[in-house]
């Protein structure tokens, strides 16, 4: 059995893990994540008790009882970076043996759902529509970095876009993840929009966004915004989703990202005040992760 070393795996002094500083016993096996550090407290005034609460950098993190179920609420700040940070120290607070530095036997699944802010692609997913990522297309990379990414991974989708989008970044192929398909159900109901979300790397420029900086491809929006695979079109952008589900899926976790849309990118209007917007979304996911 490998022993992870300490430059693979950091453990503080206190015995917390090295970006969130949480320790084992802290972790719930139901866990939301947010951007925002200022939106864990948010989240987490619905609880009816807190057990503990720590913050570190843009890693925020509050454990308590919503409705006699215990949660774990975790920021993770901005991009698929982050999320690579988050979902490999959650992980480790849970299968990992902060003793013996070995995995354990017996995996604990961990289940998260994302409560973030996004941009809509299609008129009809407008400024105030929920969007549940049930496929989520990379720009950012992440994933190739893991042994079994194909296992994952919707190739055929990802050929599809390739092709059709005429794709032109150098030395950066989109890949496609599916989110979990229980988690899902239980989440998105019959009244949450099921999307296909592109998880950009950038604010920006990835997001075809121009601002000083002339754009690779100008055309990039309008041919993501014109395309369709069986029946479906792509929804909406966020920066996040595929890091999440692709390596949630690799390590047998159940994960999935629901978005308010903010932003109308092809109708080019802004909700800057969307904080309201957000409060629904909470309730609805903390009423139905503890289903």
């Amino acid at each position: 059995m490998r022993t992870i070393p300490p430059s693979e795996l950091i453990i503080n002094e206190d015995g917390s893990i090295f970006h969130l500083h949480l320790k084992p016993e802290h972790l719930a096996d139901k866990i939301i994540l947010v951007g925002d550090p200022e939106r864990v407290s948010t989240v987490a005034s619905y609880f009816e008790t807190k057990e503990c609460e720590v913050s570190s950098r843009e890693f925020h993190s509050i454990t308590g009882r919503y409705r006699g179920t215990r949660l774990t609420v975790v920021s993770h700040g901005i991009g698929t970076d982050n999320i690579d940070i988050v979902l490999t120290e959650l992980d480790a607070l849970a299968n990992i043996d902060f003793a013996t530095r070995t995995v354990k036997p017996q995996l604990r699944q961990l289940t998260l759902v994302r409560i973030g802010t996004s941009g809509g692609l299609q008129p009809f997913v407008p400024i105030g529509t929920y969007v549940a990522a049930e496929k989520s297309v990379g720009f950012d990379g992440v994933i190739y970095f893991y042994a079994g990414n194909e296992g994952v991974r919707d190739t055929e989708l990802e050929e599809e876009l390739i092709l059709r989008l005429r794709w032109k970044p150098a030395g950066i192929y989109p890949y496609v993840v599916n989110a979990d398909a229980s988690l899902m159900e239980q989440i998105a109901g019959k009244d949450i929009v099921r999307g296909i979300t592109i998880a950009a790397n950038g604010f920006y420029g990835p997001q075809g966004r121009e601002v000083r900086l002339q754009l690779t491809d100008p055309c990039l929006n309008r041919k993501i915004e014109a395309f369709e695979y069986e029946g479906r079109k792509i929804t909406n952008y966020e920066m996040e989703s595929s890091s999440l589900a692709g390596m949630s899926a690799l390590m047998g976790h159940r994960a999935l990202t629901v978005c308010c849309i903010i932003a109308g990118r092809e109708s080019n209007d802004m909700n800057t005040s969307y904080k309201g917007s957000l409060s629904g979304l909470i309730e609805t996911v903390l009423e139905r992760i503890i289903l």
